[in-house]
């Protein structure tokens, strides 16, 4: 029998990660097998990225929206995952943005519930016609000619449908607003960086705050559209507040 294939959706800080971790070790103690993956494990390579960046637009070399992942891979692991069989879980280490090493990911043989996490997992294209307007000043500086945001569209509507039609189920955590976000996203900043700290990684890479408000700005578009149209399909929407505290818990069709 496969396995059940649980996706989960939320903006970046937003308490993807920390739930899953939860949900994993609730799962395992109850005797069922359980894989982890996020979307973020399947980033590019930044050698990979600025090849992109060179050959459709610049800001593809900045790791996030859907066009700046390896769905192959991801697409690979979720056969290996539905046939039962052995396979490396990829990982991601984003103080070095670049994967690490093939033979650092976990090693996971036949399971009953795969978790894949990601702050796009789950999303549909927009309609062409949303394109036309930027959403912020990154978009209307750097894409005024909406090169970017078009290449991102149709990636949602190529090979990560694909990667998303692996879902069986779909749950929603939903942000009050995109406008918490970046307090949260400075949050897991932060906390990336006194963790790098305590293991003596004192040279890996982190962005400043500054650094951060245009890092979110890449995805303002895509969670935006995600906060208004996903809460209508999710299989379970988690509505958060400010605090990330869950204030409504809503089923679809219920």
């Amino acid at each position: 029998m496969r396995p059940l294939v649980v996706g989960l959706c939320g903006a970046q800080g937003s308490g993807k990660s920390t739930l899953c971790a939860a949900l994993a070790d609730r799962f395992a103690a109850q005797g069922l097998r359980v894989a982890v993956l996020s979307l973020d494990d399947l980033y590019l390579s930044p050698e990979a990225r600025h090849g992109l960046a060179r050959q459709v637009h610049p800001l593809l070399v900045t790791r996030g929206v859907p066009g700046t992942h390896d769905v192959a891979l991801g697409l690979r692991v979720f056969d290996a995952l539905k046939a039962g069989q052995p396979v490396r879980l990829p990982r991601f280490d984003k103080a070095n943005d670049r994967p690490f090493l093939r033979a650092q990911w976990p090693l996971t043989g036949a399971v009953d519930l795969v978790l894949f996490e990601g702050w796009a997992v789950g999303a549909v294209a927009e309609p062409a016609e949303a394109l036309s307007v930027p959403v912020n000043a990154l978009e209307a500086a750097e894409d005024p000619e909406g090169i970017w945001r078009t290449h991102v569209n149709q990636a949602l509507k190529g090979d990560y449908a694909d990667l998303f039609a692996q879902l069986d189920r779909l749950i929603l955590l939903a942000a009050p607003s995109f406008e918490v976000v970046q307090g949260w996203r400075t949050e897991q900043e932060h906390d990336l960086k006194a963790g790098l700290a305590q293991s003596g990684r004192v040279g890996a890479a982190v962005m400043s705050d500054a650094q951060i408000v245009r890092f979110i700005c890449h995805y303002e578009r895509l969670t935006r559209h995600i906060l208004r149209e996903m809460p209508e399909r999710a299989d379970l929407t988690l509505r958060l507040d400010s605090a990330r505290k869950c204030m409504d818990v809503r089923k679809r069709n219920a």
